[in-house]
């Protein structure tokens, strides 16, 4: 049913990339059946957790101006949060793009002389390619997310915003243990996860460098909030005696207590929990007076092109986004095409929205993105903060198609709709429109709807028509 969506998009690098990827990984049915059980996993607990909220609209009413009233006023906050951060002794550092990111980020490994470096689950640093970069510097680098290893062990991008290996069944990874730990075939998840948290404790202890993202940023205290079930984002940001956090602009909120909305809702929409297990707040490198943390903490504050999304009133809202996942989970388009179809550190229906203008690195345009979408309007109704993506994406193509042969056609064929007399005329343009428009934006997968001989006008005017 999605040929439609992809068909007439076949061009281009991305776009190509995009649409062959998608027809071979419908066809990868092992793949599909994974993913689908995962996911029916992840709506099962969901739907559990959504019922405790006595009033959930209300909650994610709440949570959408939060965020709407810190997007709207996003320089005064991140103007306040810089102080609040400096005054608790951290160092901001601003990147207008993902090449000035990299270049601070050089610049504190050479300082710090840095050779080995722990991450705790972070997109931004997807969206920056932070892990090639590092390695490039000679900085052997290790993901502490247990599906964030799993992947990094395959040579693989995360294939989901919060699930990295949501693609891989327990037989597939426990393969993986094999070949790579020596593990037996019998070792069951238990076993995976004891050897792997054995193995990272290891080079937590030695890492010169840990390396987090942000979910929040509290402009009032100037604390950056950390959301994970593995306890991971902890010890990277407690072992190492230097400390880099990334984050983008929009992750700013306007005071602490907000958290008390968005931590239940990020938790149930995103893992189908009542809270996640780790909640964290960092404030900058540790005091006299403590024992544990680093000797110095950075956040690097990445625009890389939301500036530029902020200034379109319509796509701002697309900055209140929590990456609670729930948009990928709903969406039909996405449990068909995966994650690694889309080329982008975004997926799913939020990535199809802001990939195409954010400055990512990858070779050609992401606005193809916004066309493979049913616009189901699901991903909106899943969002916990009531971002309408479904609209922005309807917002993008018009953008698109804005003084293009696509609008003209648009435009002569509501032209000719909304002529009676003209239409009955335009028998070869209904002609053109069977026989090659529609073929082309239907695509070959489905059945070329038929025209009747006569028009409903031509049979009434020859009595062969019905009152």
């Amino acid at each position: 049913m999605c040929y439609i969506y992809i068909k007439h998009f076949e061009l281009g690098t991305q776009k190509k990339k995009f649409v062959q990827s998608f027809k071979k990984k419908i066809k990868d049915q092992r793949r599909s059946d994974i993913v689908d059980h995962n996911i029916a996993q992840y709506q099962t607990k969901h739907r559990a957790r959504l019922d405790v909220f006595e009033d959930l609209e209300t909650w994610r009413t709440k949570a959408h101006m939060i965020k709407k009233g810190a997007i709207d006023n996003l320089q005064q906050y991140l103007i306040q949060f810089e102080k609040q951060f400096e005054k608790n002794g951290g160092k901001i550092l601003w990147a207008k793009d993902a090449f000035e990111a990299r270049q601070h980020i050089q610049d504190i490994v050479e300082k710090h002389q840095i050779k080995t470096a722990v991450k705790s689950k972070s997109m931004i640093t997807e969206e920056v390619e932070l892990n090639t970069f590092l390695e490039l510097l000679q900085v052997d680098v290790l993901e502490s997310d247990l599906g964030e290893f799993i992947v990094q062990l395959r040579g693989e991008s995360p294939y989901h915003i919060v699930t990295p290996a949501m693609h891989l069944s327990k037989e597939q990874v426990i393969d993986l243990y094999m070949d790579r730990f020596g593990l037996s075939a019998d070792s069951t998840v238990e076993d995976l996860v004891s050897f792997t948290r054995k193995y990272l404790r290891h080079f937590f202890k030695k890492a010169d460098l840990g390396i987090t993202g942000a979910n929040f940023l509290m402009a009032d205290t100037g604390g950056i909030c950390l959301v994970t079930n593995e306890g991971n984002a902890r010890l990277t940001s407690s072992f190492p005696d230097t400390l880099i956090s990334i984050s983008g602009i929009e992750k700013i909120i306007p005071r602490t207590s907000d958290l008390d909305t968005l931590l239940p809702l990020i938790a149930a929409y995103g893992t189908g929990q009542s809270l996640t297990v780790y909640n964290t707040i960092l404030y900058g490198p540790k005091r006299n007076d403590e024992s544990d943390g680093p000797s110095t903490h950075y956040l690097i504050l990445l625009d890389n092109g939301r500036s530029d999304i902020w200034k379109d009133p319509k796509l701002r809202e697309s900055l209140y986004c929590i990456k609670c996942g729930s948009c990928l989970n709903a969406c039909p388009i996405y449990k068909m095409a995966g994650g690694h179809s889309y080329e982008t550190p975004y997926t799913g229906p939020i990535g199809s929205v802001i990939s195409q203008h954010l400055q990512l690195n990858e070779s050609g345009s992401f606005d193809h993105l916004s066309h493979a979408s049913s616009l189901c309007g699901k991903c909106s109704a899943s969002c916990p903060v009531k971002i309408p993506i479904d609209k922005l994406l309807v917002h993008n193509r018009h953008v698109q198609t804005k003084n293009t042969m696509s609008e003209l056609l648009w435009n002569r064929w509501m032209q000719l709709m909304s002529d009676r007399t003209a239409l009955n005329k335009a028998a070869f343009q209904k002609k053109m429109a069977q026989h090659i428009l529609l073929p082309f934006l239907w695509g070959s997968q489905r059945k070329t709807p038929q025209f009747k001989a006569r028009s409903f006008s031509e049979l009434w005017c020859m009595n062969e028509g019905y009152l």
